[in-house]
């Protein structure tokens, strides 16, 4: 098994991304201007984000036996992203159904699928101990505590659904990790307290480093030393899906290059902000681009 520098563990997916004039409430309907059929899921974003910024890497994630499967393992394989552990199941691959509106903000129904039938196998775990990095997104509480005990370097990335456990269920991985990415809202809903509070309860439970995504405010990254801040160039946002992933691969891509804290939440930034004006989520720019 060809060992990689980094391993992205989460969903692999197909995105159906609707761009709306507006994102609807209860009994309301409006027409679809625009409708993307794209690869996407939290780690085949961030893997293929790697990818292009020349670090090797691999995913290990579920899809399904069918037309949907074989889109996926082609646009990774395409991509250069190690799909050793991109494993077909008797299910169905795993669908986001998204709806994006003028300003880029959305809202995302998923049908997991393949991805709810993960579990963590013995070639899983020697694929993780062999590589500099482990990056988990998107994954179900039991996966991410299991797979996160055998991490050289434990790198976080709970979003919305698994922060809704709150951080006494997460305290394990939280403790194990080197960094954790969450967004301000994220830290109220794992933490129960605010930016300034929640940040300083996820160091003392153990995470090295906290970094937060403030939108327009730029992002933010914590220790128990300091505090580092990296304002956002203003961009038009088209489609704000995969930012976050897009924003975690630019971080870790920095880091394992022995970047300084500052320049590594910079480079975040410039990755997430090529990601964010065009439809899609994986629109990060080619290294030739950009300047690590």
């Amino acid at each position: 098994m060809l060992p990689v520098d980094v391993v992205g563990l989460g969903t692999c997916n197909i995105d159906f991304i609707n761009k709306v004039p507006r994102l609807v409430g209860i009994d309301d309907e409006v027409n679809v201007e625009k409708l993307v059929l794209s690869v996407g899921g939290s780690a085949s974003n961030f893997t293929v984000g790697l990818s292009r910024l020349n670090i090797s890497t691999g995913i290990i994630a579920r899809i399904g036996n069918d037309y949907f499967g074989q889109l996926c393992a082609k646009k990774l394989c395409d991509e250069r992203v190690n799909t050793q552990r991109l494993l077909n199941i008797d299910a169905p691959t795993g669908m986001v159904f998204i709806a994006v509106d003028p300003p880029g903000e959305r809202s995302m129904y998923s049908f997991m699928g393949a991805n709810a039938e993960f579990k963590l196998l013995k070639e899983d775990i020697d694929y993780i101990n062999s590589s500099k990095v482990l990056h988990i997104t998107g994954m179900y509480k039991e996966v991410f505590e299991e797979a996160s005990r055998y991490a050289n370097f434990l790198s976080l990335n709970p979003g919305t659904l698994l922060s809704e456990y709150g951080i006494d269920e997460l305290y394990k991985p939280i403790k194990r990790s080197n960094v954790i990415f969450l967004n301000k809202k994220e830290v109220k809903i794992l933490t129960g307290e605010n930016l300034k509070n929640g940040t300083q309860v996820l160091l003392d439970t153990g995470a090295k480093m906290v970094v937060v995504t403030c939108g327009k405010e730029g992002a933010n990254l914590y220790t128990k030393d300091e505090i580092i801040h990296s304002p956002v160039k203003e961009t038009a946002a088209l489609d704000t899906t995969g930012a976050g992933d897009s924003f975690a691969a630019g971080f870790i891509a920095a880091y394992i290059k022995d970047k300084k804290l500052k320049e590594c939440l910079d480079f975040a930034n410039t990755v997430a902000s090529s990601c964010v004006g065009k439809i899609g989520a994986m629109n990060v720019s080619r290294a030739c681009n950009l300047d690590i």
